[in-house]
């Protein structure tokens, strides 16, 4: 017969960290962990700062994204605005920051939505959502060697998008899915 396991049963310990690579911006760490049978096994995983993402309205039911290349796919995507949180920085202060530097905009109201793991597999980030409201264009400021190309789309637009996988971003689809809830009173 199988064995029933408990939440206690699923807890993995860490016996000690066996390397730690610190690159600029993630970090690759390999620790030794214990298993709740006792057993032992390597854990890799990627250590990220966390991030903000923006669901700019520009007005009810329409939307702000960017077009932007991703290297490591060696393609041009289409997403919501978002950016690392620095150090010491909270995450609405990224999402306005975030907002200004990529779209050229401020925000009246940033309200926050959710909090995601988009890669539990295989490391620890977080993306933080707010949405903004009441925009107001005062000019971008992208980072160096940050090129974007703000497009507006509706919401049905950008869920067609999503349906016809142009849109393949997770951060993005999981916002749009609940923009479209706060849209309808749902949540």
């Amino acid at each position: 017969m199988k064995k029933k396991y408990t939440e206690k049963d699923l807890v993995e310990t860490k016996i000690a960290t066996i390397a730690e690579q610190n690159p600029q911006f993630l970090r690759m760490q390999t620790d030794a962990v214990q298993l709740s049978n006792s057993q032992k096994t390597i854990r890799e995983f990627v250590l990220h700062p966390g991030a903000a993402l923006i669901i700019p309205e520009i007005k009810k039911g329409e939307l702000l994204f960017v077009k932007q290349y991703r290297y490591p796919l060696k393609q041009i995507f289409l997403e919501l605005p978002a950016g690392k949180i620095d150090k010491g920085e909270k995450s609405i202060e990224t999402a306005k920051r975030e907002l200004r530097e990529e779209v050229g905009y401020t925000a009246r109201t940033m309200k926050y939505v959710t909090s995601i793991h988009p890669v539990i597999g295989y490391g620890d980030e977080v993306i933080h959502i707010y949405l903004a409201r009441g925009l107001k264009f005062v000019g971008d400021s992208p980072d160096e060697g940050e090129f974007l190309i703000p497009q507006v789309l509706t919401l049905k637009q950008a869920m067609e998008k999503i349906k016809r996988h142009r849109i393949t971003d997770v951060k993005t689809q999981i916002a749009l899915f609940w923009y479209e809830k706060i849209l309808k009173g749902l949540w």
